[in-house]
């Protein structure tokens, strides 16, 4: 992850666009993260027969490799699947930009380092305007400055929760950042098993009792 996110930006201007769309439920049916990529926002990307719709952003030249997207309000609202997230970073998204998100879905993202920037509506109808332009489609967002650039230099700014303005700036996940308070929690261990020692190994114990 780095704090600088720079790259091509597609415009996605559909309100409510929920997780079942982001991730559909067939693609659920794995038990790693595996091949996400591939079912992300997929009945957008292809049709009935599974040829790519040319008239999605995503498939078309000026738009390949995007690695932002400016999209509609309420943006991963509906379930609480964690797969959206996973396959749009998989497929290369590194930020999306909207006026609201669905809130399990905004925490699911930044906790897997996946950016998301609020932007007032009418900002939002400006950027999307701009990277419209397949001329202009490129952005600059700098996650610890809370400022996204358009290619003419128009310039939105946005907040952060303090917590994951701290993870982006130390390029972590939710797990990096919890590695860091390891001492603590080994602390608390050691003073959690003196309290109750009994609680301890309880299930080692037991099969080792059974195993005699």
């Amino acid at each position: 992850m780095n704090q600088i996110i720079s790259g091509v930006a597609a415009p996605l201007p559909y309100s409510n666009l929920d997780t079942d769309q982001i991730m559909p439920k067939q693609f659920l049916r794995i038990i790693d993260k595996a091949g996400l990529d591939r079912g992300l926002l997929y009945d957008l990307r292809f049709d009935a027969n599974g040829e790519p719709r040319p008239d999605c952003v995503l498939n078309q030249p000026a738009y390949a490799g995007a690695s932002v997207l400016v999209a509609g309000p309420n943006f991963g609202c509906g379930s609480s699947r964690e797969h959206a997230v996973w396959g749009l970073m998989q497929y290369g998204i590194r930020a999306v930009v909207a006026a609201s998100f669905g809130e399990i879905f905004y925490f699911n993202a930044l906790n897997n380092g996946l950016l998301l920037v609020s932007l007032p509506p009418a900002d939002v109808d400006a950027l999307l305007a701009r990277v419209s332009d397949p001329g202009a489609n490129r952005v600059e967002i700098d996650a610890l400055a809370g400022t996204v650039r358009a290619a003419d230099g128009w310039t939105g700014h946005f907040d952060l929760p303090p917590r994951h303005r701290r993870m982006f700036s130390q390029g972590q996940d939710m797990v990096g950042a919890s590695l860091q308070q390891l001492a603590d929690v080994e602390h608390f261990e050691a003073g959690h098993w003196a309290r109750h020692p009994w609680m301890k190994d309880v299930a080692r114990r037991v099969r080792d009792r059974l195993g005699q």
